[in-house]
């Protein structure tokens, strides 16, 4: 066994129990949301189950399942998880096949605002002002305020019901300019209310949210909240902004940590991956028109950014610096080095994304040998099979699809 680089005193093991808020967590290591694409007419199915329990075999301390809508109009497929009595069975089956291999489970809850597909849900998406969202070539009405006291009551609802499902956590999704991160962006929100103009009333509704699920759960289980630092795009939410929302949001008293994240699925989705932008293939399983205006301007929606390990670090540091409040590091953790690099740093938790759909069982592999390189070559072709069943593209799927394994599951 290689023996592992000696940390300074005090520095917590990244692979020893920690815990989060009220649970208890075999390490420091959470599976990051990838919407998975195996959910079926919003509910739960096999295959949704078993990729989540190759992730708990492979050693993570907990796995996130993405992305469960709080509303009908703020999913953004329309497969997507929506949160209702329905879909609670499945639901209870996948937070305890998960937990049979000892690891917690966490649900990312949300609305995807103005992200959200008008055309799969056969609703308008909603926004902070009028938006027009050039990928579904549609516009999102501007939200009133019985909208809001709505999704703010849809989130209080959705996070009750994972802890019925048996969820030990729920990710409050307030990143990548969906609904309450466009909130937070003065680029997208241009209200005259109470809702928009100074930072202050621009966080109100993520706030009100955070609270409102805090009120909901109590300490039954965790609450985690995916914070924007950076949308990415000129004139919006940046790290200036976000230091102060996330010194709000820990004075609330509503989390029991933050996930750091960056990046626009609305105006500037590469931002957050870092390597290569798969152009070809986006324009593949797009429709007509959209494939075509990929083809024509698609790189300058699409931009390629330089990967680099733990690429979030410099941003994240500077919000580790101004808040006590637990922090989980995400972007780039793909081996032992960088999640002791993390711990050494001062944040709490680890998040992975690509490098565990590369390799489900990387964390296993790394306990076993600390230098485990990561296979993962950052080609982010893994982006374009979200609505077919997320998966690295350079491996075969694990095990292929059983007969029934996409049926959603309803009792």
């Amino acid at each position: 066994m290689t023996q592992i680089q000696h940390q300074p005193p005090g520095t917590p093991d990244v692979l020893a129990p920690a815990t989060l808020g009220p649970i208890s967590l075999r390490n420091r290591t959470v599976k990051a949301a990838t919407y998975e694409g195996l959910s079926r007419h919003g509910l739960v199915t096999q295959d949704l189950i078993d990729f989540h329990v190759r992730h708990a075999a492979g050693g993570v301390g907990m796995t996130t399942v993405a992305y469960c809508a709080v509303a009908p109009e703020g999913r953004t497929g329309a497969h997507q998880i929506l949160w209702r009595p329905e879909a609670l069975p499945g639901l209870r089956k996948l937070t305890d096949a998960v937990h049979a291999e000892g690891a917690a489970v966490s649900a990312q809850i949300g609305h995807g605002g103005p992200v959200a597909s008008p055309k799969a849900n056969g609703l308008p998406a909603l926004s902070p002002s009028r938006h027009f969202h050039r990928t579904t070539l549609s516009f999102a009405r501007e939200a009133t305020h019985a909208d809001l006291r709505r999704i703010v009551r849809n989130h209080a609802d959705a996070a009750t019901m994972a802890v019925e499902a048996g969820f030990d956590a729920v990710e409050i999704h307030l990143g990548h300019n969906y609904l309450a991160s466009s909130f937070l962006s003065p680029r997208i929100n241009h209200r005259k209310d109470a809702y928009g103009g100074s930072l202050d009333n621009r966080a109100r509704f993520p706030r009100e949210i955070a609270r409102a699920v805090r009120a909901a759960v109590g300490k039954r289980i965790a609450v985690i909240a995916k914070l924007n630092m950076d949308d990415g795009v000129p004139g919006g939410f940046w790290l200036d902004e976000a230091i102060p929302v996330a010194r709000q949001l820990e004075s609330d008293g509503s989390l029991d940590a933050l996930e750091l994240t960056v990046g626009s699925s609305l105006l500037n989705p590469m931002y957050l991956f870092r390597g290569d932008a798969p152009l070809r293939e986006f324009a593949q399983i797009m429709p007509q028109p959209v494939k075509t205006g990929i083809k024509l301007v698609g790189s300058r929606v699409l931009h390629s950014y330089p990967y680099e390990d733990a690429y979030l670090l410099d941003q994240a540091r500077q919000v580790r610096a101004a808040v006590d409040l637990p922090l989980i590091l995400l972007g780039g953790i793909t081996s032992r080095p960088t999640m002791d690099l993390a711990m050494r740093e001062g944040f709490q938790f680890v998040a992975m994304g690509r490098a565990l759909l590369r390799e489900p069982d990387l964390i296993n592999r790394i306990r076993t040998e600390a230098d485990t390189p990561s296979l993962c070559i950052h080609c982010n072709k893994c982006m374009v099979t979200f609505h077919g069943g997320v998966r690295c593209v350079l491996v075969e799927a694990p095990g292929g699809r059983r007969a029934g394994g996409d049926t959603p599951i309803t009792g």
